[in-house]
């Protein structure tokens, strides 16, 4: 491919401005057309962003000849769906994350992707980021020595929707749609980068619970996990404090020292080694997923390669399975 026209499924939130308007300031790269279910919805994305078309109906956006890259940014319940789709039809697919409900829905699009020949890329889009790319580089140099075992930390009060007289939970916390809860959401990121920079988890085992009856995903999820390299890894993850106990931290424990870093807010790296304290503070795009979507358009015009792929982007959702016993 030499110029990218991507086409979006789904228009939601998540491309107003993490994703959507970086497939226009990428080189070589245009959205050219954009598809919601709400006709209205649609057209006034498409108006809004400048985008040339709109439809209301994924199967037009897919087999539009001016569509030659196709990205599903719809809930998880539809990635498989929409992607085989698309890939059958020709076309190369970005997929939002989680990749899909479980791991049996990511390995038939990455069977479908091997059969076509079609790529398959995730929005694992940490693996992209100059922050999260600085904490890789402080692991590779050992500048805390062997890497022994890894905490993962997430205390987060519930969201307004969710309390209140009158709770009107999001699709986030339906397992029908979202596949689990808001740990599925968001530990799904936590997995992919921690696999990227200390490579694949062997094992991992769980207990998640719901506790305080907000909604019927789980609330609580306290993990386990073994990398092959034998580091070990600890998480605990509660979505249903206060907001005075909100905290997300990952510490990366060495031999020599430790790594501080927020998986979410991004604020600092902080190191701490016998010689002392150094922090970085390194800071985000305006459109977060722009470094990896560039990746992406470098990959498809023959150019480079895209760090996250269906591939990896499935063992996320098998340690997502193991450790909610899905």
């Amino acid at each position: 491919m030499d110029q990218l026209k991507w086409g979006i499924i789904g228009c939601g939130n998540v491309t107003e401005v993490k994703s959507g308007p970086a497939f226009t300031k990428v080189p070589n790269s245009s959205l050219v057309a954009v598809m919601r279910r709400d006709t209205e919805k649609a057209a006034d994305y498409a108006k809004r962003h400048n985008v040339p078309t709109w439809y209301d109906d994924a199967d037009a956006l897919i087999n539009d000849p001016n569509v030659n890259a196709v990205y599903i940014a719809t809930p998880p319940d539809t990635h498989a769906e929409y992607a085989i789709r698309a890939m059958r039809a020709g076309k190369p697919v970005y997929v939002e994350k989680p990749m899909a409900r479980n791991a049996a829905e990511c390995e038939a699009m990455n069977q479908v992707s091997r059969e076509t020949g079609m790529p398959l890329l995730v929005a694992y889009y940490r693996r992209a980021l100059p922050y999260f790319l600085k904490i890789k580089e402080l692991i590779d140099e050992k500048v805390i020595g062997d890497i022994r075992y890894v905490r993962v930390q997430l205390n987060w009060q519930p969201y307004d929707e969710e309390v209140g007289e009158n709770p009107k939970p999001r699709w986030r916390v339906d397992p029908e749609i979202s596949g689990g809860g808001h740990f599925h959401d968001l530990a799904s990121h936590q997995f992919d980068y921690l696999e990227y920079v200390l490579g694949p988890i062997k094992t991992a085992s769980g207990i998640a619970r719901n506790q305080a009856g907000l909604y019927q995903a789980d609330d609580i999820v306290v993990a386990n996990f073994e990398f092959e390299s034998g580091v070990l890894g600890t998480g605990t993850w509660c979505y249903t404090v206060n907001k005075e106990q909100r905290i997300e931290e990952t510490q990366l424990i060495g031999s020599k020292g430790k790594i501080s870093f927020s998986f979410f807010e991004m604020k600092l790296i902080r190191v701490e080694t016998e010689a002392g304290t150094v922090e970085y503070t390194i800071p985000a795009p305006e459109n977060i997923q722009q470094p990896l979507i560039e990746s992406i358009v470098n990959e498809l015009r023959g150019e480079g390669k895209c760090p996250s792929t269906g591939e990896t982007g499935a063992h996320a959702n098998a340690i997502l399975d193991q450790i909610t016993a899905h």
